[in-house]
Order: structure tokens, then C-alpha cells, then sequence
């Protein structure tokens, strides 16, 4: 199977992103795999190098206009470079990590080497048309609903544990106590809630590394404003934020830390199982999460430990401080089973089984 996967650059990893100068399309796509950033998501085949795989981001405009160069290809539109990549890569399979940006009316313009595609969408999209896609998958059923009733084909696919983990899980320190990596914006409210009730824990070495809405930056960079209370940090957040991390330094923030906290996006509903909950069990902490339905392994009080509602939240992390027998078994069962149930090998299988 020839497989092309494409991604997009999230605006915080752009922002954030260290990069040593790159001069050939090769290099540059090698060291963005070498940061790990959702890796959780990149097939087998990409991460072994396999001649039958390409990847690229279809967004990152630098490593893109490098294709094009390399190739003679006279033209900045992102869009006729992809297609270009995939008509010359002679594409079986098209799998899109980023199918807002190239949604239906892309996909019918892919070329006719390609015989299935396949998109990971797991958030509701407004008025998003992927219907020409010929699967949408992810791994939250309501989604996959949501999409059904679209007129979408869909099927339950899952992220995998990244062996890379294994190095951060063997070589773990307990400097913090408990850290959180996401997002922050007005579509957290429940998240903002939980957030709040664990940095007012007392006695917490805590840290919340952020990636802000543009209106909470602008929320948080002036005076208190009325109209933009909502969108700011809390105090108590304020104190321990820092700037949101990806790839191979969320691995490693997570295995200098007990518990990882979670919270589900509001729309998430009661599905669960977003990327970081594979990232916090596969580099050996405790996953300090919101109750709801997860996949298959992820079990309340042994593979991860759940809270129900803020007021829980200070009495579940100081369980965990006091209790490190108890820390140390959810940690390390979390560790086994994702390795276990998640492996890429297997993510690979059930690709290849949908197709």
C-alpha cells in the first residue's frame, strides 16, 4: 500500500517551535519528525521510513515551497503542491490529518492513483463538507455520529502509544507534583473550572502549560476588561502558566512530574480519549482525568483515576501525594496497557483492516 499522510501546524506549535536551518525538503520534514509533535497520530510506515510512505505537513509553507523547488514546480499555492506530492508519489491511500483545510472539494480534485481517502477528524466542524472523503475516522463515536448524519462513512480509528516514550517513562524525576499541557480559551469552561480547583490544592508543586485563545493572550496582556473577563486567567492560573509544550518536551515535562491533569473540550460531550491521555499514560504518570466513557484500557483507579467534578479534584491529588504505592500502580499499569493496546503496530493493522 502506498500511503501519503498529510498534517497541519497548530498556531502554538509554530510559535513555539525550535528550528535549526534546514536546506533540502528531506531534512526539513526529518527534524519536524524528530519533535515528536502527534506523533501519536503518524502512522508505522512514516516513522520507519518506509518507501512506500511520504508524509508532509501541507501547511508548513517553507518545507512545502522547498518540494517545489526541488521538483520545478512553479507555483506558491500549498494546494497544487500537494497535489503535485501525491500525483508524483503515486499514492494508493491519502490519509489527512488536516481535512478542514482540504476538505471535500480537494479530495475531488485528488489524482486518479489514489483509491481511498481517509480523513481524522475527531471535532464537530460546523458546515465542514467531507463528504468526498471515502472514511472519516477518529476516536470519539459522538463525533463519528455527528459526521454519519452528514453523509459521511465513518469508523472508529485510535492514536498509539510512541516508542520514543519508552526513553522519557524509564528516566522519570518527580520535580512537580502534577502539571497540565493544552489549550485555554472560552470553550474550556469546564476545563477552566477543574484547572482552577487543582491550583488551589495546597502544597501542590503544580505547573499548567498553555496554549491561549488570541483573545485570551489579548485578555491576559491588558488590565482587567469587563468584556473580556471570561477569556482571562484566573489568578491562581496565572501564577503557575507557562507557555504550552509539544512533542519531545511535553515527553519530557511529563516524566518530571507525578500526575498529568486532563479535561475534555466542552463539546467533547462524554466521550474522552484526546491525545494527551496516550502521551501522560505512555511516559509513566499518573493520569489525573475528567470521568466520561474512554477507550478500551483506560480504567478509573487502575490505568488512570477520574474525577467527577471539581470538588473532587484537591482530595484526588492529595490521595495521589500521600499514597505513592497507590501513585506508582495506576502509573505503571497506565504505562503497560497503552504500550500494550495501543502499539503502532496495531494502530497499522486497524488502518489497514478499514481501508
Amino acid at each position: 500500500m502506498r500511503i501519503f499522510q498529510n498534517n497541519g501546524l497548530s498556531r502554538g506549535f509554530r510559535v513555539h517551535r525550535r528550528q535549526s536551518p534546514y536546506q533540502t525538503f528531506a531534512a526539513g520534514r526529518a527534524q519536524f519528525l524528530d519533535t515528536r509533535f502527534t506523533a501519536s497520530h503518524i502512522l508505522l510506515p512514516v516513522l520507519t521510513d518506509s518507501p512506500d510512505a511520504f508524509y508532509t505537513n501541507g501547511d508548513d509553507e517553507r518545507l512545502q515551497m522547498l518540494w517545489a523547488k526541488e521538483n520545478g514546480l512553479r507555483t506558491k499555492n500549498l494546494e497544487q503542491i500537494l497535489l503535485a506530492q501525491i500525483e508524483q508519489h503515486r499514492t494508493e491511500v491519502f490519509y489527512n490529518l488536516d481535512p478542514i483545510r482540504y476538505g471535500s472539494e480537494f479530495v475531488a480534485k485528488l489524482p486518479g492513483c489514489v483509491k481511498k481517502s481517509v480523513g481524522w477528524r475527531a471535532a464537530p466542524s460546523g458546515s465542514a463538507n467531507l463528504t468526498k472523503y471515502d472514511l472519516i475516522v477518529c476516536n470519539f463515536p459522538s463525533i463519528l455520529d455527528s459526521w454519519r448524519q452528514k453523509g459521511c462513512r465513518v469508523a472508529y480509528f485510535f492514536p498509539a502509544h510512541d516508542p520514543v516514550m519508552d526513553a522519557y517513562a524509564k528516566a522519570r524525576s518527580d520535580e512537580l507534583d502534577l502539571i497540565f499541557i493544552g489549550g485555554f480559551s472560552r470553550h474550556h469552561v469546564k476545563r477552566s473550572q477543574a484547572l482552577r480547583a487543582a491550583a488551589l490544592t495546597p502544597s501542590v508543586r503544580a505547573r499548567f502549560y498553555l496554549e491561549d485563545s488570541r483573545l485570551t493572550r489579548l485578555a491576559n496582556f491588558l488590565p482587567p476588561v469587563p468584556v473580556l473577563r471570561s477569556y482571562r486567567h484566573p489568578d491562581e492560573i496565572r501564577q503557575i502558566r507557562a507557555d504550552s509544550l509539544y512533542g519531545l518536551d511535553a515527553y519530557a515535562a511529563i516524566a518530571k512530574s507525578r500526575i498529568v491533569f486532563n479535561g475534555a473540550v466542552d463539546m467533547a460531550g462524554d466521550d474522552r480519549g484526546n491525545m494527551r491521555c496516550f502521551e501522560a499514560t505512555g511516559c509513566g504518570a499518573v493520569l489525573l482525568t475528567d470521568a466520561g466513557r474512554y477507550p478500551e484500557g483506560f480504567v478509573d483507579g487502575e490505568t488512570m483515576l477520574e474525577y467527577s467534578s471539581p470538588e473532587q479534584i484537591p482530595e484526588l491529588i492529595n490521595r495521589l501525594m500521600r499514597d505513592e504505592t497507590l501513585a506508582r500502580s495506576i502509573a505503571e499499569a497506565g504505562c503497560a496497557m497503552v504500550k500494550e493496546r495501543y502499539s503502532k503496530q496495531l494502530q497499522w493493522a486497524k488502518f489497514q483492516d478499514l481501508i
